[in-house]
């Protein structure tokens, strides 16, 4: 129903920044409560930030005030951006779309933070 592609991720220092991307296709996008998770090596996959269809944001309490999570309706993308990295960062991102019982998701987005 909704195709999701996560870009932006890369290589950073402890203290640095990234923006991460996520582009919808296929679907309504703006019907979709959007999320961000992440999953580091050797641990359980983890919420990062939700941004509902019409509600506030909401972060784990490890990212917030450092992440910011916002969505354009009109361009179909929902963002991540990352401030004050830290090395326990480091995992692979994945964009989430939500609907009633409909559950996509897209391919991921490695981040390292390493010194």
């Amino acid at each position: 129903q909704v195709q999701l592609v996560e870009s932006g991720g890369g290589l950073v220092q402890p203290g640095g920044s990234l923006r991460l991307s996520c582009a919808a296709s296929g679907s309504i996008f703006s019907i979709y409560d959007m999320g961000w998770y992440r999953q580091a090596p050797g641990k359980q996959r983890e919420l990062v930030a939700t941004i509902p269809s019409g509600g506030s944001a909401n972060y784990a309490d490890s990212v917030r005030g450092r992440f910011t999570i916002s969505r354009d309706n009109a361009k179909g993308t929902v963002y991540l951006q990352m401030n004050s990295l830290k090395p326990e960062d480091t995992a692979v991102y994945y964009c989430n779309a939500k609907r009633l019982y409909y559950d996509s998701w897209g391919q991921g987005t490695q981040v390292t933070v390493s010194s």
